[in-house]
């Protein structure tokens, strides 16, 4: 039977706390639950921002489509030539 071994950061992670007291230790537990719950807590709001703002009809940031052109393309005069300006000289 073959038992997989934890990663390195949770093996760092858990030789740090094992140093600490009780009472520590149970803190910091306590902060990275809180700050998962948090994080998720972010990422619902956004997404149910970003809901509303599609029922509204307000824009959206959101990322590039094909065809919508690079960063590139507005650089003006800054901007690197294409490959097909090449081509056709």
């Amino acid at each position: 039977m073959h038992v997989t071994l934890a990663s390195w950061k949770s093996e760092i992670f858990e030789a740090v706390l094992w140093f600490l007291p009780d009472w520590v230790q149970m803190a910091v537990l306590g902060l990275v639950v809180l700050a998962v719950l948090a994080a998720w807590a972010v990422k619902l709001k956004r997404k149910l921002a970003y809901r509303r703002a599609l029922r509204s009809g307000q824009p959206v940031h959101a990322a590039a489509q094909h065809g919508q052109g690079r960063g590139a393309d507005y650089l003006g005069s800054y901007a690197p030539q294409s490959r097909r300006d090449d081509a056709t000289t």
